[in-house]
C-alpha cells in the first residue's frame, strides 16, 4: 500500500482524487499506484536518470515530479508497452490494465487538474487481447481440492476452499466476513463498489462454517479484529495474500499450476458448476 511521502506530486493528488472523488476502492487505488510507479521507474531507466544497472523494485520515484510528468509523450509510453512485453513478459491483459491506468491518470492531469497542456495517451491503440476461455476447477478436481486441506488450520482453510466454491465470492469478500454477518443459513457482504449483496449458504458450508466456529470462537483475537470471522496465525483477520496462498498451496499439491488456478479461479469454478447444475442464468447473474 503507498504511503503519501513517498508518492510525488501531482501522482499523490490524483490517487487522492480517485480514491475521495470518485469513489474508487482502496485495492484499485493502490493498483493505480503499483502501475504508475512501474510506469515512473521505466521512465527513470529511460531518461537516464537511474543506473540502468539498478534493481528495478528498488528504484525510487519520490523524485519525479511535475517538471518529469509535463515532459511524457506517446512514445515514452509505445516503450513503455514494449518493455513490458520484452524485458518483464507481461501478458496482454496485463499491459492493458497498466495501460488503462495510465488513461486515467492522464485524463486526470489534462482534463480534470488542467495541469498539462496535451494528453500523451489519448492516440493510444486499445491493447489487443487474445481471447481464452476461463480456467476453473471441474468437479472432480473440486474434490480433490477440498480432500487436500490439512495442518493446525484444517478448520480454517477448508471453510475457506469450501466457501469459494460454493458461493462465488471475491477474495476481498470472503477476508472482510465478520462472524456477526452470519445469520442461520445467510451471509452478508459488503462487495464490489461498498454494495452490500445475501448468499445463502447450501449444506457443505453451514457444516464447514459450524465445524470451523468451535475453532473460532476458542480464539480471543486482537482488539481490531474480533470480530472477524477468518484469523491468521497471529489472531489477526486473515490477510488477502495468506489466502491466496494457502490456495496456491493445495493447488499445487493437487498437481495443478497455482499460478493458473488462483482465488478469482475458484470464483468462476462456483458460477461454472452452478451452471452446469441448471442453475438459471438471470438467478445465477444476481448471485
Amino acid at each position: 500500500m503507498y504511503t503519501s511521502e513517498l508518492v510525488p506530486e501531482p501522482l499523490l493528488s490524483f490517487l487522492k482524487y480517485s480514491q475521495g472523488i470518485l469513489g474508487k476502492s482502496p485495492n484499485t487505488v493502490n493498483e493505480y499506484f503499483y502501475d504508475i510507479r512501474t510506469f515512473y521507474r521505466f521512465l527513470k531507466i529511460h531518461y537516464n536518470l537511474a543506473d540502468k544497472n539498478s534493481e528495478f523494485e528498488k528504484i525510487d520515484i519520490s523524485d519525479f515530479d511535475l517538471e518529469y510528468v509535463k515532459k511524457i509523450t506517446l512514445n515514452d509510453i509505445y516503450e513503455f508497452i514494449y518493455f513490458l512485453s520484452r524485458e518483464k513478459n507481461n501478458s496482454s491483459a496485463t499491459i492493458a490494465r497498466k495501460t488503462a491506468s495510465l488513461r486515467s491518470y492522464f485524463k486526470y492531469l489534462y482534463s480534470k487538474s488542467k495541469i498539462i497542456d496535451s494528453n500523451p495517451i489519448a492516440e493510444l491503440d486499445n491493447v489487443k487481447l487474445k481471447k481464452q476461455l476461463p480456467k476453473y476447477f471441474s468437479i472432480d478436481e473440486s474434490i480433490q481440492l477440498l480432500e487436500s486441506v490439512d495442518g493446525r488450520n484444517f478448520e480454517r482453510d477448508y471453510c475457506i476452499i469450501t466457501l469459494f466454491l460454493n458461493c462465488g465470492m471475491r477474495l476481498s469478500e470472503l477476508v472482510s466476513i465478520d462472524i456477526t454477518d452470519i445469520r442461520g443459513d445467510v451471509i452478508t457482504i459488503t462487495g464490489k463498489g461498498n454494495k452490500e449483496r445475501t448468499i445463502y449458504l447450501n449444506d457443505a458450508c453451514i457444516s464447514a462454517l459450524n465445524d470451523y466456529l468451535k475453532i473460532r470462537n476458542s480464539i480471543s483475537a486482537e482488539a481490531s479484529s474480533k470480530n472477524a470471522l477468518f484469523l491468521s496465525s497471529r489472531n489477526k483477520r486473515i490477510s488477502r495474500r495468506t489466502v491466496q496462498y494457502l490456495v496456491e498451496k493445495y493447488v499445487s499439491k493437487i498437481g495443478l499450476d497455482r499460478h493458473k488456478y488462483t482465488t478469482h479461479k475458484l470464483r468462476h469454478t462456483a458460477a461454472t458448476l452452478m451452471y452446469q447444475s441448471g442453475v438459471d442464468i438471470r438467478a445465477l447473474q444476481e448471485i
